[in-house]
């Protein structure tokens, strides 16, 4: 799996790539077949103050990508709020990989005796 943490207008401490990791890996606990991760914090200058901070995760699963966008004003809070977003698209993604629709197993009748 190939992760990649990048900032655009703001510098990605050890403390903020420690936090990332840690939510993701509650998303790999749940989907392992994970073949690149690619996480991009920024910091708009332009926007209102309550949506300034943002931050996005591209999910590469094998067969499809997954992008989660989420913004706020305090950027530990859109990490949190992105992660429970990806999070559920992931489990989403999961069931419909899964085969649900496999053929029931015929009851067989007793036959009296």
């Amino acid at each position: 799996m190939n992760l990649t943490i990048s900032g655009h207008h703001l510098e990605v401490t050890p403390a903020l790539r420690e936090y990332v990791l840690t939510k993701l890996d509650r998303v790999t606990r749940h989907f392992d077949q994970v073949v690149d991760i690619n996480v991009l914090l920024s910091v708009e200058k332009l926007k209102e103050k309550e949506r300034r901070q943002k931050a996005e995760v591209t999910l590469h699963v094998k067969g499809k990508d997954i992008f989660v966008e989420n913004a706020h004003e305090d950027l530990y809070a859109a990490i949190d709020q992105l992660m429970d977003k990806l999070d559920r698209q992931v489990v989403r993604h999961k069931d419909r990989v899964n085969d649900h629709h496999h053929v029931a197993a015929k009851r067989i009748s007793p036959t009296p005796v």
